[in-house]
């Protein structure tokens, strides 16, 4: 049996050996033999949706790109004309050393509110005579936020709606999330009550009919 234990001992330092030369060191950037990639992280500076009236001032207040919590560049694409009314995205792009994209947007609403729409609040909501929900947020005299503005099963979009004179609404031409663009067509607002509109959307991934909304 003693001759056993001298072998015992000589299998143990080689294994001790071994575990030593496979230990795994972690830092910030590696984890073993993998890498460590830190995406980039995107902060709006301001609001995502901002409004200026037609012949005012925009300055943009830009965002907060970093990486691993280190500041990195960003660019801005778009551009921004508050001498013409309509609504306008600027989308800002970081890299990070490994050649990861992130991209965060930033919407700017130029308007024009004539004094009978300026004091309207068409903020709540509506409902579809399908059943399903329409949010309108004001955030501006005669400008809105509509959550879902064909009342669709399912939809999460977001656009912006004008009511720039009396009772009248409509969709500006805008892009929307998937790139497309979207306006509406035959837009009839009742302020009730109940408050009622009626419009077209006007995109490719919606169809031709007339949408009744109902205030709640």
């Amino acid at each position: 049996m003693k001759k056993f234990i001298p072998l015992l001992y000589s299998l143990l330092a080689v294994l001790f050996v071994a575990c030593n030369k496979d230990e795994i060191h972690n830092t910030e950037d590696q984890v073993g033999i993998s890498k460590v990639t830190h995406f980039p992280v995107l902060t709006l500076n301001g609001d995502r949706y901002m409004t200026i009236e037609e012949g005012g001032t925009f300055t943009d207040p830009g965002i907060i790109a970093t990486e691993g919590g280190a500041p990195i560049p960003y660019t801005t694409d778009g551009s921004v004309n508050t001498g013409e009314v309509g609504v306008y995205d600027l989308t800002y792009t970081a890299v990070n050393k490994d050649g990861f994209p992130a991209s965060l947007t930033r919407t700017v609403v130029i308007y024009s509110t004539e004094s009978s729409a300026a004091a309207n609040d068409l903020s709540g909501t509506y409902i579809r005579t399908n059943g399903v929900p329409s949010t309108w947020t004001k955030i501006a005299p005669g400008v809105y936020t509509v959550l879902n503005p064909g009342g669709a099963t399912g939809v999460n979009l977001t656009v912006v709606a004008f009511n720039q004179t009396g009772n009248a609404i409509h969709i500006p031409d805008q892009t929307i999330a998937d790139g497309s663009t979207m306006t509406s067509a035959q837009e009839v607002y009742s302020p009730g009550p109940p408050a009622t509109y009626t419009w077209q959307i006007l995109n490719s991934g919606y169809g031709t009919q007339l949408r009744t909304f109902v205030k709640q």
